[in-house]
């Protein structure tokens, strides 16, 4: 049997091909902003179900972004502005004229709006994950931001901070203010507030009017009621990134208008680069032109569009490929999790499977009860055909025509793709999958043939997993945990808690805890699952005490899972379980707990992800695992990284949240690592599994993120005219201190390359992005996070300190600048926090130029630093830190200097008392006789003398 129409006529997708070839709303589905022809396309925001309806909302969105294209417009001097927007409006909202969703969901949105944990700040923000120039997650607004006019007041108009978060979002520049060293001492010994362009015009403020600097600052800090104004009226015009909100600012900082020596993130992340500069190298402007004509470019089109039913179609391989290596019990045992655990309440869910055709298992059916979950379950395949050949298409035709029973449609729709093997033919369909709306999530068991299916899943959106054939891997539950239906409601999502696999010696246990939190509890589910036998003995035992044994568990002698549903609410606190192998021969042994919101408080959540989904030999892949509750970065977590290629055993790698090495923010509760500990070619999952203890501080006070600047007030007139006090977000004490568990999957990717065999040491230290100086007496100390051997792990072998007077000359030329001694600095393990303190007599005293006799010089210092491994490969050179020094008035050396003072107290000495012997033989001479008033008189004169004498 052939494959080449694979049940699809041959006009048909003639027609299809060339409706995605013109149709640029099919062009851009699943494949985020893009840029044609100055504008851009596809953006799309996203309002969160939590979020009451209101149509003033959806109105000032469209206002709002309509005034940031013309203001982008101007601000990038004619080069790029927004044509095509989408609002996604949730379910929950009751009007029903708007259009319907295709493959845009509330986890795909480039901006979010949402309310979420009691947040009382309004402050939009971007959160940012990756370095200089490179693009972020989301931006964030809040509906009160939106809707109250008030704001425009503090923040600026909407469509300004818009733009001011789009550059955040979009090419990688940072904030230009600082609110935690708000000004900074400068070359010349002067207080300058912490701003860009330094042209912008202000006066301090006191607690009782305008004052002076001295007034405002006591040993280097802003005394409290102190404040930096800034004048309403400028001539400014930059820049974006530090205050869009004064109408003269119209542009980014430039070469000629940046402010390097500001104390700001976009100085320390982006090597004293001004931000235009920085926009100009993105590939939005090495690929786009001012446009020539005169006039402005339309405004905006804006499309509304409305997820109405949740519909999920599983399309399932029954190959005789799924018979190798346990496949279609694996598939059997993640399947039943996800129908009678993880799917959402009131999806419709339907069946298809497939060999070398095409086979509906089960058409749609709405999950309102458990009997309807285990009524879908009936129907997952338990047998695997005699066929070899796989026909992904005609298993995805099938899935179509099960979803568009619903609507006639099947955009908007979820598939679940679940193949062994390749298939050459794939292609054939991807026009028709394109043009459905359909997101299609593909799980590739045996990861050498993922390549085709994964192309399915980047195209539409979707996630992307590949299972290693491996009997104690979890990873294809893992992978169905990870599947939501994306709408960014995480009250009615499944929370994967816990996740092992484990190979079991005969008559061994596996024993273990897991963590159930407070925000969390509802429809917990444990599940036990092995490859061959019957169950282990199963022993659960919860915070309270009480036990639960395999008579407990709904055991599946089928499927060979034994799985137990809490009542009510689990109870708080660890549980314990061992699991004990009465089976002869080694069992893999795998345990999985989930559950689901218990509160109206967001539940700690966690979301993996990669730089990018492949790589090359030997450039290393960057893990992120974003944790939250609600948008409150979680501090102080443990984030271990689990890897697994396809062959060989998995790494485990530990991430960190410290702001060094692949971790650009420290405390956003993004943890981080480089890794590149490749053992083969190929795909390799991940998953990341965190744990918390309840007896450390977790949430951290402040939501994470580049922030548009809150001004608190301006001169306008000459007149103080304070805005209203911020509010900020906030936490109740109550959720300090809490403990949790989670697991998340973060999909595959691919990497190419590899030797075979050892290689040669190609990974440096990774760059020291948090380099501090402080002057202590006459002596500067330095403090930064120690790189390792190669890049983050590991432990380097030296240091390169240099120091200069010129911020340019160091930043261009360090290799020349002023090497400092660090023969007695050695290296610690990466991570660690390093501090060297030196004495910088050279600098200011022997550099370049001695002051004039008899007076005081101020040297600002500039301090690099980079790290170098065993085999001398070298990091990049880190921040620039600084600090003023000053020098001591010109004199002779010290022991001149000495002579001289001292032989000038003897000269004073001897003068001082050859007077007095004068003094005294004449008095002698002059009265022979001593009165009682001579002898006063001789008394208050040597009194006198012994003024003059020292002691």
């Amino acid at each position: 049997m052939t494959h080449r129409d694979n049940g699809i006529p041959l006009r048909s997708l003639k027609i299809v091909t060339l409706l995605v070839a013109l149709s640029p709303e099919l062009l851009f589905l699943g494949a985020g902003v893009q840029l044609q022809d100055n504008g851009y396309d596809g953006l799309l925001i996203a309002i969160n179900p939590q979020v009451p309806e209101s149509q003033n909302l959806i109105l000032n969105i469209k206002e709002m972004i309509t005034e940031a294209s013309f203001y982008l417009f101007n601000a990038t001097k004619r080069r790029v502005f927004f044509r095509n927007i989408q609002i996604l409006i949730p379910t929950t909202w009751k009007a029903n004229n708007y259009s319907k969703v295709k493959q845009e969901s509330y986890e795909k949105a480039n901006v979010i709006v949402t309310d979420w944990n009691g947040v009382n700040g309004n402050d939009p923000y971007t959160l940012q994950h990756r370095g200089c120039g490179k693009e972020g997650k989301y931006i964030h607004f809040t509906s009160n931001f939106l809707l109250n006019d008030d704001l425009t007041t503090a923040y600026g108009s909407r469509g300004r901070v818009f733009v001011h978060e789009w550059a955040h979002l979009r090419w990688g520049v940072f904030d230009e203010y600082n609110n935690d060293k708000p000004f900074y001492i400068d070359g010349q010994n002067e207080v300058k507030v912490t701003r860009c362009s330094s042209d912008i015009k202000g006066i301090f403020v006191c607690e009782k009017g305008p004052c002076s600097h001295e007034d405002c600052i006591i040993s280097k800090l802003f005394k409290e009621r102190c404040t930096f104004l800034y004048n309403s009226t400028q001539n400014a015009t930059a820049s974006i990134m530090f205050m869009q909100s004064l109408s003269s600012v119209v542009e980014f900082c430039n070469a000629s208008t940046h402010n390097q020596e500001a104390p700001n993130l976009q100085n320390r992340m982006c090597s004293l680069r001004s931000t235009w500069d920085v926009i100009m190298d993105s590939s939005d402007f090495r690929l786009s032109f001012p446009m020539n004509r005169t006039e402005l470019p339309p405004p905006p089109t804006f499309s509304v569009v409305q997820a109405s039913d949740k519909v999920v179609c599983l399309v399932l391989d029954v190959s005789s490929k799924m018979a190798e290596a346990d496949r279609l019990l694996r598939l059997q045992q993640a399947a039943e999790f996800y129908l009678m655990q993880i799917v959402e309440i009131h999806t419709f869910v339907g069946i298809a499977s497939f060999n070398s055709k095409g086979e509906i298992r089960a058409h749609l059916q709405q999950i309102n009860s458990d009997e309807d979950r285990k009524l879908l379950v009936s129907y997952l395949p338990t047998l695997v055909s005699a066929e070899a050949e796989t026909s992904i298409c005609s298993g995805l035709k099938k899935g179509f025509e099960v979803v568009e029973k619903l609507h006639g449609k099947a955009a908007g729709s979820v598939m679940i793709l679940v193949a062994s093997g390749a298939d050459g033919h794939i292609g054939n369909c991807l026009p028709t999958v394109l043009g459905s709306g359909a997101t299609v999530h593909s799980i590739a068991l045996g990861c050498s043939e993922a390549g085709k299916l994964e192309e399915l899943s980047h195209r539409t959106g979707g996630l992307k997993f590949c299972i290693p054939d491996k009997s104690n891997s979890n990873s294809m539950v893992d992978a169905f945990s990870r599947i939501s239906f994306g709408t960014g409601d995480i009250f009615q999502q499944s929370i994967q808690l816990h996740s092992v696999s484990e190979n079991v010696k005969p008559y061994h246990q596996l024993k273990s805890t897991v963590s159930v939190d407070h925000d969390v509890g509802n429809d917990t589910v444990f599940l036990v699952t092995w490859p061959s036998s019957g169950p282990p003995e199963i022993v659960l035992v919860d915070p309270t005490g009480r036990k639960y044994y395999t008579n407990n568990f709904t055991t599946s002698l089928a499927s060979q899972t034994a799985s137990l549903r809490i009542p009510g609410t689990a109870k708080p606190g660890r549980w314990t379980y061992s699991l004990n192998s009465t089976h002869h021969s080694p069992q893999a042994l795998t345990v999985t707990v989930a559950s689901r919101a218990s509160s109206a408080v967001p539940p700690a959540t966690v979301e993996v992800f990669v730089e990018k989904d492949s790589t090359h030999f030997p450039d290393p892949v960057m893990i992120y695992a974003n944790v939250r509750k609600g948008f409150y970065p979680i501090l102080n977590a443990t984030v271990a990284a689990v890897i697994e290629p396809e062959t060989g055993d998995p790494v485990t790698l530990k991430l960190f949240d410290d702001g060094a090495g692949a971790d650009v923010i420290k405390n956003d509760g993004i943890y981080s690592r480089y890794f590149f500990s490749f053992a083969v070619n190929g795909r390799y999952s991940l998953k990341v599994h965190v744990s918390h203890s309840p007896s450390i501080s977790a949430l951290a006070h402040s939501i994470a993120g580049s922030h548009a600047l809150y001004v608190p007030g301006y001169i306008v007139n000459g007149n103080i005219q304070m805005n209203a006090p911020r509010k900020s977000a906030h936490r109740s004490e109550a959720e300090q201190q809490w403990g949790f568990s989670r697991v998340s999957s973060g999909g595959s990717f691919s990497v190419q390359g590899v030797p075979d065999g050892s290689h040669p040491d190609l990974f440096p230290p990774c760059k020291v992005v948090d380099l501090e100086a402080v002057k202590m007496e006459e002596e500067v100390t330095l403090s930064w996070t120690a790189p390792g051997e190669d890049f983050d792990q590991g432990q380097a072998t030296s240091y390169e300190i240099r120091i200069s007077k010129s911020l340019q000359n160091i930043r261009d030329d360090f290799n020349n600048a002023i090497l400092v001694n660090t023969s007695k600095l050695y290296p610690q393990q990466a991570g660690t926090r390093e501090i060297f303190t030196f004495s910088p007599r050279i600098f200011t005293n022997g550099f370049e130029h001695q002051p004039e006799r008899g007076t005081q010089e101020n040297h600002r210092m500039y301090v690099a630093i980079r790290a170098m491994d065993r085999n001398s490969l070298k990091s990049a050179v880190s921040n620039i830190a600084q600090v003023t020094l000053s020098s001591l008035p010109y004199s002779a050396s010290a022991p001149g200097r000495d002579r001289l003072i001292w032989k000038g107290v003897l000269t004073s000495v001897t003068m001082i008392g050859i007077i007095c012997f004068v003094i005294i033989i004449t008095h002698f001479a002059l009265n022979k006789k001593k009165s009682r008033q001579g002898r006063e008189w001789d008394k208050i004169t040597m009194n006198k003398c012994t003024e003059y004498l020292p002691s």
